[in-house]
């Protein structure tokens, strides 16, 4: 068999190194993306792992990452990388420059990123995940201490789909994908669930979408969310 290939945009701590944990142990070969490879210890430990830098936000990073991984076929690409966003969501309050980071960061760089390497993706089973979140949901009023947060993930929900539709006919399985309340420093220690129980579920939810196209809003349980 084959060995498993994925490229992580944002893996140096939660959930983006929980990924990376469990596509190692399951012996996938993996590059793993950071802002900082000096912060990247736990990920340069593990085996079948290529550290490499990458702020999202900045073409000329993307270029070179693009540039060094050229002729890679990935049979997952996940872009996890994200902000909370500004400590106080109030519309009164919001700075320009705050919100420009995090909409950039949130709902226009994981597009670009996956615009950049859709096209290195298996053909006929490659999956490409963007971590969304619930509170994307246009139904679901619910946080409005995270609306500017939330707004940023409906952003990227729409970017998804807009993403989706520019692919027009193609075999690649895509998802919007919510990882549940989980403990991180954004979820913080009341949320439902560990890292660990997160990232294996959603894992498993890459496996059972691959070969299947189009596009899915899901949570790591596989049930489907409403827009």
């Amino acid at each position: 068999m084959t060995t498993k290939t994925a490229l992580i945009i944002g893996a140096s701590r939660g959930l983006g190194l929980g990924l990376v944990e469990r596509l190692s142990e399951d012996g996938w070969q993996v590059v793993a993306t950071v802002r900082d490879t000096a912060k990247a210890g736990a990920l340069k430990a593990l085996p079948g792992v290529q550290v490499q830098t990458l702020e999202m936000n900045s073409s000329s990073q993307l270029d070179a990452l693009q540039q060094h991984l050229a002729g890679q076929t990935f049979d997952l690409l996940f872009v996890n990388a994200g902000v909370k966003g500004p400590d106080n969501q109030d519309a009164e309050v919001a700075q320009l420059a705050d919100i420009g980071d995090l909409f950039m960061t949130n709902s226009v760089a994981p597009i670009r990123v996956a615009q950049r390497f859709a096209g290195q993706l298996r053909e006929g089973s490659g999956v490409i995940a963007f971590m969304s979140s619930v509170l994307g949901s246009v139904a679901i009023p619910d946080a409005p201490d995270l609306a500017l947060y939330k707004a940023s993930k409906a952003a990227l929900n729409s970017m998804i789909n807009s993403f989706v539709v520019r692919l027009g006919e193609t075999r690649l399985s895509v998802l919007a994908m919510h990882p549940g309340w989980v403990k991180t420093d954004m979820g913080g220690e009341g949320a439902d669930i560990d890292v660990a129980t997160s990232t294996r579920g959603m894992i498993e939810q890459v496996k059972a979408h691959s070969g299947k196209p189009g596009l899915h809003y899901i949570n790591y349980k596989g049930e489907s969310l409403v827009w």
